[in-house]
């Protein structure tokens, strides 16, 4: 089996799947041009642990962790079956790298699931998700991705779902896509020149050297899972960015690949 490419996934806000304002079509676009897993292993800025937690859930629930949002977004359910050995295996592989991991039944959040409905709608490809842990740094992250490298060569797709930036405090849900604040684009080019680079140590070190790294994530959860997803890439990768603008203002929708 050829070894799979892993993803960064900017998963937006929960409406994605029912607002047509929003780009979820290029989701399914995205998709087509990757070759189909036989499982995913979801790293999601929404789980968020102490050290790592895989999913063994034989059946993963739909969580709808979000309040206020039409009615007809708590209807949807992602029915994927789970990848319990999955989780077991990711769980190994962190121990045998010195990464005290854990095992527990979990159901997918809305930053697993709301992308996975419109990448794989047909909810046929198993899936178990690992946590993050929102007080440990990008380093941590990274050494997580290393550990889980070899999942690449059994058919697992690493992915990681999280924004690009992530600044609730300063958007503006009003906003159109041309309203969007040019210092987002000045983190993200900055961003992505440094992955074009391959140079892992700056990015690593992102909140001291890259532009307005604080303004863009306050707090970096939802940033922390593209550097599992470039953990997990081969040391050569090639990059792959799906821009999709940037929405309220503050909130950039970019997905990555590492192939």
């Amino acid at each position: 089996m050829s070894r799979l490419p892993s993803v960064f996934i900017s998963h937006g806000a929960p409406t994605l799947p029912i607002d047509p304002s929003m780009p979820s079509a290029e989701f399914a676009s995205l998709a087509d041009q990757l070759p189909r897993p036989r499982a995913i292993l979801m790293l999601s800025a929404h789980w968020g642990t102490a050290q790592p937690v895989a999913s063994i859930a034989t059946q993963p629930e739909t969580i709808h962790d979000f309040y206020g949002f039409p009615p007809a977004l708590y209807e949807l359910r992602y029915p994927a079956p789970g990848a319990p050995e999955l989780g077991k295996r990711a769980a190994e592989l962190l121990a045998e790298q010195g990464v005290p991991a854990a095992t527990a039944d979990h159901g997918l959040d809305h930053g697993a699931w709301v992308p996975l409905l419109l990448m794989f709608p047909q909810a046929d490809v198993p899936v178990a998700q690992l946590s993050i842990q929102p007080r440990l740094d990008a380093a941590h992250h990274y050494r997580v991705g290393r550990a889980l490298r070899a999942l690449r060569d059994e058919g697992v797709m690493i992915v990681g779902s999280g924004q690009i930036t992530h600044n609730l405090r300063a958007a503006d849900f009003g906003a159109r896509p041309e309203d969007a604040d040019p210092r987002v684009t000045e983190f993200t080019d900055w961003f992505e020149a440094r992955l074009a680079e391959r140079d892992i140590d700056a990015l690593l070190d992102y909140r001291r050297r890259a532009p307005h790294a604080v303004l863009m994530h306050p707090t970096d959860e939802h940033l922390l899972p593209v550097f599992s997803a470039l953990g997990a890439a081969s040391d050569d990768f090639t990059l792959g960015i799906q821009s999709l603008g940037t929405f309220q203002k503050t909130l950039a929708m970019t997905n990555y690949v590492f192939s």
